[in-house]
């Protein structure tokens, strides 16, 4: 793993929370997509090296519907940016981590992504990206 390629926050309103991010951050929110297959609207703040990903659910059954449900707002997931996917992901597999797909997907940013379960990651959601 290179380095931290983003922090996710799951937030409720895309529009108020990015608002505040831009305040809180002093910067502006430099992407905004949506991402069909995880039901999530994104938003991308960069301030320094350092980049935040707001996630908003587009439906009532996505992952962040039902994160911020039961968690609330916060932080969802810390991401990983890795050169090689596939092979960081059979590592990852043989020293016992639980994937949460067989294979990269496609994601925001235009990256391959693939999650960590938390039960496996001391509680922590963690994503792999890779730059396509």
């Amino acid at each position: 793993m290179n380095k931290i390629e983003h922090i996710g926050i799951a937030v409720a309103d895309l529009k108020s929370s990015g608002s505040l991010y831009e305040k809180l951050l002093n910067t502006t929110i430099y992407k905004l997509e949506e991402v069909h297959s995880e039901g999530v609207k994104t938003a991308f703040l960069q301030t320094g090296p350092n980049k935040i990903e707001l996630l908003e659910a587009t439906s009532a059954d996505s992952p962040i519907a039902k994160f911020i449900e039961k968690k609330g707002e916060g932080i969802h997931h810390i991401a990983f940016e890795v050169e090689d996917i596939l092979a960081e992901m059979a590592r990852l597999k043989n020293e016992g981590f639980i994937l949460l797909s067989d294979e990269p997907k496609p994601g925001a940013d235009n990256k391959l992504v693939c999650f960590v379960h938390p039960k496996s990651a001391g509680g922590v959601l963690v994503e792999l990206v890779q730059s396509v």
